[in-house]
C-alpha cells in the first residue's frame, strides 16, 4: 500500500502577489500532520526559494510535493530558459534577476544556495531552452 500524500501546485510566472502561495499551503499542511518544525521549516524556505525563483526566472512551471513517513520530495518543473552555469548560479549572491525584481526585494542571490542548504539532498537537471527540474528531500 501507497501512503504516500501527493500535492501539485501550477507556478505563473511573474505573479509576485501569488508566489509563496504552494510552499505556505505545504507548510500549513505538514503542520497539521504534526511533522517536526525543523523538518516544516527547512521545506517551507527551500520550496519558497524554488518558487520565488520559478516565478523570477522561468516561464511557469509546476511543483510537486510527496510526503511519505520517512521524507518529503519537492520537485519544481519549470519551462524557463535553463541554468547556463549551474556552479556559479550556486554561488551565494550571484544573481541574473533584473533590476524591477531586485526593487520588489527579491533576486539576492540566495535562492540556489538556501535551497541546497536547507534540504537533506538536491539535484538540478538543466536544458538551456527547455528548463529546468530540480528535486530536493527532506528527510523526516
Amino acid at each position: 500500500m501507497d501512503d504516500a500524500i501527493r500535492l501539485t501546485y501550477e507556478i505563473s510566472p511573474d505573479d509576485f502577489t501569488r508566489a509563496g502561495e504552494a510552499s505556505s499551503d505545504v507548510k500549513r499542511k505538514l503542520k497539521q500532520m504534526g511533522v517536526s518544525p525543523e523538518a516544516v521549516r527547512k521545506v517551507a524556505i527551500a520550496m519558497y526559494e524554488g518558487e520565488i525563483n520559478m516565478v523570477i526566472h522561468a516561464k511557469g512551471g509546476q511543483i510537486r510535493v510527496e510526503i511519505t513517513p520517512e521524507k518529503i520530495i519537492m520537485i519544481l518543473d519549470d519551462v524557463g530558459p535553463g541554468i547556463p552555469d549551474v556552479e556559479l548560479a550556486m554561488k551565494a549572491g550571484y544573481s541574473t534577476a533584473p533590476d524591477e525584481v531586485r526593487s520588489l526585494g527579491f533576486g539576492a542571490g540566495m535562492g540556489l544556495p538556501n535551497m541546497k542548504n536547507y534540504t537533506d539532498s538536491m539535484d538540478i537537471d538543466t536544458r538551456i531552452g527547455v528548463g529546468t527540474k530540480i528535486t530536493m528531500v527532506v528527510n523526516i
